[in-house]
């Protein structure tokens, strides 16, 4: 394993952060004295970070840890364009109020894993549509366009792949490169940015970046990315039985949050606490080397730490303690996630199939149907077996009807 002068990238490299560096030795010597100051951009295209995007946030973490500096960028400007890297057909383009609300809802998560504030290490939340929405077209064209090799752009993987895919990319699309790269010399001229970090999808448009930057005279800038993260079994990252897993509670509970990191696969445990918990390292590996039953005190840990971060360790024990009571001790839980329904609806009797529907455990009545045949309802932890049955005031147990689709997700109906 190879050693660093800076405490930044002996951090990144022991977990497992890093897929390409533009230049090692000379970010290298800049974080060995605290003065990489490095951004990450987002695009607010969802009212939330999912898991997907935790391991670019935890670089940020970690850059801050280290003494240096982080920034982090909302595409205010870019999102009305739409990044192509890895899409197949052009993003949709949304309204200017959905992206201000997007950006807003994003900005919560970032506050869990980062501190900001006006000191040297203090992160900056900055927005390139404070710059983006200013340029003036022609002055673009001349000022920055004339940097760019239309022969080189064709080159990037996310227009290159479109194209051989004779998939239809837009011109708007295409200057995405631009732009991002014109926020890479924006934020070096105003902030002293020097280093860009993200995915490794998005190293072509860093390097872009620092060839702008280059050709306009910035100081030297570098790129720092991670690898795609996908699941040992090959899945994409942040993915559950009920969609994407998000960030903010108001999106995803902490429980089914904290669910999601206990349910990962075994062989995923050692890497995800290395990446996505700021645990040390020998403990990091003294939980990775559990086998058969004891992998799942380290999934426990696991879940609990990575909720601990995003949502409060009082809500994260919270969680362990609900799981607990509802899988090991078989009891009922009050804390378990609950819908509300009107009283009157199990007085009148409440279909189980839009029971299911209503507790958001299933999509639709079909949906249910097949569940029950294949077993896979349960109502008070008995199986369903009629798709025709009716809920009622007798099913309550301590004021509740407890839904469970398979053995890991469970909704109370909770009657007001």
């Amino acid at each position: 394993m190879a050693t660093y002068k800076s405490d930044f990238l002996n951090a990144l490299n022991a977990r497992g952060f890093i897929h390409q560096c533009s230049d090692f030795a000379g970010l290298d010597a800049l974080a060995a004295k605290g003065e990489a100051i490095g951004y990450i951009g987002f695009d607010c295209t969802a009212p939330s970070f999912h898991v997907g995007n935790m391991i670019v946030l935890m670089m940020l973490h970690w850059l801050q840890h280290t003494g240096n500096k982080p920034i982090v960028l909302m595409g205010g400007g870019t999102t009305r364009v739409g990044d192509p890297s890895g899409k197949d057909e052009t993003r949709k383009i949304l309204p200017l109020e959905q992206i201000a609300a997007n950006k807003a809802s994003m900005q919560r998560a970032c506050a869990k894993l980062m501190a900001f504030g006006r000191g040297r290490t203090d992160a900056l939340m900055l927005d390139n549509a404070d710059w983006l929405t200013k340029l003036n077209y022609i002055e673009m064209l001349r000022d920055i366009g004339r940097h760019f090799s239309v022969n080189r752009m064709l080159t990037l993987d996310s227009v290159k792949t479109r194209l051989e895919r004779d998939q239809e990319m837009s011109f708007i699309e295409f200057n995405y490169q631009v732009l991002q790269a014109y926020d890479f010399v924006v934020l070096a001229r105003e902030h002293g940015c020097n280093l860009q970090m993200g995915a490794s999808d998005q190293w072509g448009n860093i390097v872009t970046g620092i060839d702008l930057g280059r050709r306009m005279g910035t100081h030297q800038l570098y790129a720092l990315t991670t690898p795609l993260l996908t699941t040992a079994s090959g899945a994409k990252m942040g993915k559950s039985v009920a969609g994407a897993v998000w960030l903010n509670e108001d999106m995803l509970g902490a429980y089914d949050f904290w669910q999601y990191w206990r349910n990962v696969e075994d062989a995923d445990v050692g890497r995800f606490l290395k990446l996505f918990t700021t645990l040390p390292l020998a403990e990091v590996g003294r939980l990775a080397a559990l086998r058969g039953a004891e992998i799942n005190d380290a999934k426990k840990v696991l879940a609990t730490e990575v909720t601990a971060m995003l949502h409060g360790r009082d809500k994260a024990v919270q969680a362990a303690r609900t799981a607990q009571e509802t899988f090991e001790q078989r009891a009922l839980s009050q804390s378990l996630p609950s819908v509300e329904i009107a009283a009157g609806q199990l007085e009148d009797g409440l279909g189980v199939l839009s029971a299911f529907v209503k507790a958001g455990l299933v999509k639709s009545n079909g949906e249910a149907r097949r569940q029950i045949a294949a077993g896979g309802l349960r109502v008070n932890d008995t199986a369903v077996t009629d798709e025709k049955a009716e809920l009622t005031a007798a099913d309550l147990v301590d004021g509740v009807i407890k839904l469970s689709l398979g053995k890991k997700r469970h909704v109370l109906l909770r009657p007001v």
